[in-house]
């Protein structure tokens, strides 16, 4: 069996972080855990739209809770965060391959820095590797440890011509002429396509991920939205375990992405 660890990680640890574990046996790969927050995903019962701050990541207490839920060691671990074997001060070789490929769709990278994600990627990194899960920038031996793009992971999943407009908080930028609610209703139907997509490729998602109701207030939105990312990180992370996913970058760095 093989198990992946999907991390939505905040830029900085004054933001939740979406947590996912998958785990591949007779079922084919299945959703164990998932929650919003690092703390939530340590705890035994939480739900993925509760309010919950942010903390710093203990890579030490997150793959022993996973191990203490799969009942065996995780094989690797995807994050969304910008990583790197050398500290990060600007935009790296892996950030701008998955621009020259992706930007014309609307889903090039954000660029990095000192400050953001900064010291709290550094030390993610270490730690991950202090636990034997150094950073794969291609492929090697497992267990390791991945950086993951939901963007351009969900143009693959749902062969779209450009990203997926599942963003709450730019959901004005997306339907400017829409009312609030028409927003909103249509941010919901993108969920929902995400989370249909996913159930196909990881058993349990959906019963996982029900819609927010529609009275939702934002934190309840966003929390919901850092779940379903750590899923999507997930996935990845299965494919790279599988080999259907490609490395951008050089090695110091390098971006998973399906090619599905």
């Amino acid at each position: 069996m093989t198990t992946v660890l999907g991390i939505d990680a905040a830029w900085t640890s004054q933001e939740p972080s979406g947590v996912a574990l998958v785990i591949n046996d007779a079922e084919g790969w299945r959703l164990l855990k998932l929650a919003s927050s690092y703390q939530a995903f340590l705890v035994e019962n939480s739900a993925t739209t509760a309010r919950y701050r942010g903390s710093v990541p203990d890579p030490h207490a997150l793959l022993a809770k996973s191990f203490a839920i799969a009942q065996q060691p995780v094989t690797i671990v995807a994050i969304d965060m910008p990583l790197s074997t050398a500290p990060i001060i600007g935009r790296r070789a892996s950030d701008n391959m998955v621009s020259s490929v992706y930007g014309s769709r609307h889903a090039g990278t954000h660029t990095p820095n000192a400050l953001r994600p900064g010291k709290l990627s550094d030390d993610l990194t270490a730690g991950f590797d202090r636990e034997g899960y150094p950073l794969l920038t291609s492929e090697g031996r497992l267990p390791g440890l991945v950086e993951v793009y939901p963007h351009p992971a969900l143009i693959e999943l749902s062969a779209a011509t450009r990203r997926l407009p599942y963003k709450h908080s730019k959901s004005r930028k997306y339907w400017p002429d829409d009312t609030p609610m028409a927003r909103r209703l249509k941010l919901f139907e993108t969920w929902e396509r995400i989370v249909v997509l996913l159930e196909t490729r990881v058993k349990g998602v959906a019963p996982a991920l029900p819609l927010p109701d529609l009275s939702s207030r934002a934190y309840e939105l966003k929390a919901f939205e850092d779940a379903l990312d750590a899923v999507v990180c997930a996935w990845v992370g299965t494919c790279v375990v599988g080999g259907t996913a490609t490395a951008y970058g050089d090695d110091r760095s390098a971006i998973w992405i399906p090619s599905v």
